[in-house]
């Protein structure tokens, strides 16, 4: 580094995660070994977005500046041999989107300091990264306390000159979700067949569009659950849950060149039968009240778009069709080889920034928690209590597993809004 010794930025009580409106300072530390002239000594404060074609390229496509401030912290002069700090501060726009990053795109936040030297005398930077957390509020989404649920009905022929009729119906307990909380799952199969299905799977899904010139679908599969076949004939009940690990919240307000959205894909492998439940992912979870009870996950008045049942085929299966029975899990993404759900620390989902479980609630000899974790595209740092330098660590039970290569661009699942409305409209055409 030539002359200096240390040219280093620090923030205000180590403080790395900041909201929006939020002011953020902190000072310019160098250390010098002789004496050092300079025109002046700045520091600016620059939130991005960038987005491009190749993976992991940062030669930007399109970009987007969501704000760019610069302050002179000092003018023409000569710094002296020794330690200096220079104090600076700066405001966060209300209408910064929250960090992301991902294989084709970053929301990016940092505070870079210059020394401005005289002409042919080399010039010194210094930056660091700070991450902003734009809180998505559940309850300010219209109807998120209600179920999201879809039904499917599909006829199939096998055995050539035979047709069957399955009906698969979908719902979870709510629409909305925080990073912790488990998703409850209700699953109905009729089968009116003279054909056992295939496996049962539910998947929870997180789409990511970066809008180039040819928008990019980043599908990715987080947690996964499979549950055994229907016997031909058979009406069968699959109820299971979901964890919901450290994720980027749905939508990114204030970003308009990437999109997130989830959804919960439940499908059969055979006959190859799909329905799919949007949900959002959020940070401040949604507010049960009383008068906002938890809504009952059962099927009961869910109307199929297309009824399944056939009076030959009735007749052919008797009774049977009626049966109702309850469908095993054969496995599970998120449980560890001995089949039982994971025990999660409370504090690998202090998502918000400086929120941390007390000390009551943590368990003297946990020491399994991450004290710093980047999840899938994330890029937010979730940490337990004290002043600790943050390391990017690993730790499968609360990250998502390895995904496969997708080619692209990839056919995406629908948007939030026109899975609502062509579910709404289908539902409401087949009531009375």
């Amino acid at each position: 580094m030539g002359k200096l010794q240390e040219f280093d930025i620090t923030f205000t009580n180590n403080k790395v995660v900041y909201s929006p409106g939020e002011s953020i300072s902190g000072t310019v530390k160098i250390t010098s070994g002789s004496s050092l002239q300079y025109k002046a000594i700045k520091v600016n404060c620059l939130g991005s977005c960038g987005v491009s074609n190749k993976m992991n390229d940062t030669s930007w496509t399109l970009e987007e500046q969501y704000f760019s401030s610069t302050l002179s912290v000092a003018d023409k002069g000569t710094l002296a041999a020794g330690e200096h700090g220079f104090p600076f501060q700066f405001v966060i726009p209300v209408a910064a989107p929250t960090s992301f990053e991902g294989p084709f795109g970053k929301i990016v936040y940092r505070v870079r300091a210059v020394i401005d030297t005289p002409r042919f005398s080399k010039d010194y930077k210094a930056q660091k990264p700070f991450y902003l957390l734009n809180l998505l509020n559940l309850n300010q989404v219209p109807d998120i306390e209600q179920p999201s649920y879809a039904v499917t009905t599909k006829r199939f022929s096998y055995l050539l000159v035979k047709t069957g009729t399955l009906m698969l119906k979908a719902c979870s307990d709510l629409r909305g979700y925080t990073p912790g909380q488990i998703i409850r799952l209700a699953t109905e199969i009729h089968n009116k067949s003279g054909k056992d299905t295939g496996c049962v799977l539910a998947s929870l899904i997180q789409k990511v569009t970066y809008k180039t010139k040819r928008a990019l679908y980043d599908l990715r599969t987080i947690a996964e659950v499979e549950g055994a076949g229907v016997k031909a004939g058979k009406h069968a009940e699959w109820r299971e849950q979901i964890i919901v690990p450290p994720l980027p919240q749905s939508a990114l307000a204030g970003c308009s060149l990437i999109e997130i959205d989830y959804f919960i894909q439940v499908s059969l492998k055979s006959p190859e039968t799909v329905v799919t439940l949007p949900i959002y992912i959020g940070n401040i979870a949604v507010n049960l009240t009383p008068s906002r009870a938890i809504p009952n996950t059962g099927l009961e008045g869910v109307t199929p778009s297309a009824p399944p049942a056939e009076e030959d085929l009735e007749e052919e299966l008797g009774a049977g069709g009626s049966v109702s029975e309850e469908i095993p899990t054969k496995s599970h993404s998120q449980q560890d080889q001995s089949g039982r759900p994971p025990t999660m620390s409370p504090s690998a989902f202090s998502y918000a920034p400086g929120a941390a479980f007390p000390p009551s609630q943590r368990r003297a000899d946990d020491t399994s928690a991450p004290l710093f974790c980047v999840s899938t595209g994330s890029t937010i740092p979730f940490f337990t209590e004290g002043n600790v330098t943050p390391v990017p660590t690993s730790c499968p039970l609360i990250l998502p597993p390895e995904y496969s290569t997708w080619d692209y661009p990839h056919e995406p699942p629908p948007t939030y809004e026109e899975s609502c409305s062509s579910n709404n409209s289908s539902f409401n055409n087949s009531r009375p």
